[in-house]
């Protein structure tokens, strides 16, 4: 499969709009699982179990725990699902206008002939950021499809907005992961970003990545300046 990495362009907004949507909202079981599967929400879940029983009824004892576990996992879901939400009322409705309006941003696509005809792959952004006179690259969008997994996509993609951020003088590459997106971590960490600070996720009401148990994870690879 002979994979071409190139700059978005606008006929490309509906697959590359419904790859961010699935690549997003497919983090919702993996963060309902960690969630459910620490230590302290299995006390918490047997504990209603057994307040319920106690209280009479082998009915209480199944609808505490039952309304409990559907909490959590409408956390997960709100957190993923809302965030999709947002960004395709913002950014994604204009990725021209927000990602590729200046010098020192981008959007690219990953495209391969499948089947017959072009499909998009991944997607991966770079927008351009200044704090105290220290210009860097923020690294949005990076969304790889289920059947190019594991196959290198992911670090094409990463050194792209990399060697972009060199090209332009930027000091570093930043971007925010979240705590249930391992391999998406441990990619970052494979090609030399650092973890930089642990957040909750800002755009989601506090309970929610409270109850989901999700962080929202900073990181940056400083980059070698080229002359």
């Amino acid at each position: 499969m002979k994979l071409v990495i190139r700059a978005y362009h606008p006929s490309d907004e509906a697959p590359v709009c419904e790859l961010f949507s699935v690549g997003i909202k497919e983090h919702i079981g993996p963060c309902f699982y960690n969630a459910m599967s620490s230590r302290l929400y299995i006390t918490i879940t047997t504990s209603l179990c057994a307040a319920g029983y106690c209280l009479g009824s082998w009915l209480g004892a199944v609808l505490l725990p039952g309304l409990w576990i559907s909490v959590v996992y409408y956390c997960c879901y709100e957190i993923y699902a809302g965030y999709v939400r947002n960004r395709l009322r913002t950014d994604m409705r204009d990725i021209p206008g927000c990602f590729m309006s200046r010098p020192g941003d981008c959007f690219w696509v990953a495209e391969a002939e499948m089947e017959g005809h072009a499909q998009i792959l991944g997607t991966v952004a770079v927008v351009e950021r200044e704090d105290g006179g220290e210009r860097f690259g923020e690294l949005f969008r990076m969304i790889i499809a289920p059947k190019c997994r594991r196959m290198g996509l992911g670090r094409r993609l990463t050194q792209t907005v990399v060697d972009f951020c060199k090209e332009r003088g930027f000091s570093k590459v930043v971007l925010e992961t979240s705590s249930t997106q391992a391999a998406a971590v441990a990619l970052y960490k494979m090609v030399g970003f650092d973890l930089v600070t642990t957040k909750r996720r800002a755009e989601a009401p506090l309970l929610l990545p409270f109850l989901a148990r999700v962080s929202v994870l900073r990181m940056e690879k400083h980059v070698e300046l080229r002359f």
